[in-house]
Parts: structure tokens; C-alpha cells; sequence
């Protein structure tokens, strides 16, 4: 899958094995990749991140933070739900400015996932409408 392969070689290019989770914008993976030194629990905050942004229409994961911060009920209230991620590394993915499905990645910094998911993400599409 042009997605998995785009994202997985931004990750070496960043030095950073990260797992990387496609899925549809029905929130099912279509495609998953931990790769060797990926660490093993960020398989599943991946899987959820991509699942985070087709949940919420295409809000990247990182846009949370900016967004709600300063919404105390919402910020305390919404970060308990089941799935939902509110940091970097999952993206959108639009084809001819339709929500598609998503790119998630984990298993390095925020702005690391964030590169590798959008590397994923722009091979197959686009990160915005």
C-alpha cells in the first residue's frame, strides 16, 4: 500500500520506527505496519489515532489541543473517551476533497508521528479538503 510504504520510509529518513495504521472513513484499518524497534504498545495509540480523525471528520489528532484548551469541560470530558487521541500523528487523507479515510502513526515524538503519518497521507492524497 502506497500509504504504509511512503510513511515507513519517512520514518527512516527521520531515524524513528514508528507503527503506522491506514484505515477507511468508516474508521476500519486497511492496512497496519510495526516495523522492527517500533514499540509494541504504540501498535494500538496508532490504530486509535487514525481512528480519532476519521471519528471526527478529519480533525488531525494534533489540532485538539489548539482547539479545546482553554474549554475546561470539554478538554477534561472528551479525553476520556475510548479511542480518541489528542496528540500528533494522525492525519486525514482527501481525494478529490473528500474525506477517504486516515494515517495514524506512533512510536516517536508527536511532531515525528506527524511527519510520518502526512508523508503516508500525501502519497495517496491529501491532508486537507
Amino acid at each position: 500500500m502506497a500509504a504504509i510504504d511512503a510513511a515507513w520510509h519517512k520514518s527512516l529518513e527521520l531515524g524513528v520506527p514508528v507503527n503506522i495504521s491506514v484505515c477507511d472513513v468508516g474508521g476500519n484499518e486497511l492496512a497496519f505496519l510495526r516495523p522492527d524497534g517500533a514499540p509494541f504498545m504504540s501498535g494500538g495509540i496508532a490504530r486509535d489515532k487514525a481512528y480519532s480523525v476519521v471519528a471526527f471528520n478529519g480533525l488531525p489528532t494534533g489540532a485538539w489541543h489548539r482547539i479545546f484548551k482553554d474549554d475546561e469541560p470539554v478538554w477534561h470530558g472528551i479525553v476520556h473517551r475510548d479511542r480518541l487521541v489528542v496528540f500528533g500523528g494522525g492525519v486525514p487523507v482527501y481525494v478529490d476533497g473528500a474525506l477517504v479515510g486516515a494515517v495514524g502513526c506512533s512510536g516517536g515524538s508527536a511532531e515525528q508521528d506527524t511527519q510520518v503519518a502526512t508523508a503516508g497521507a500525501e502519497a495517496v492524497g491529501t491532508t486537507s479538503a
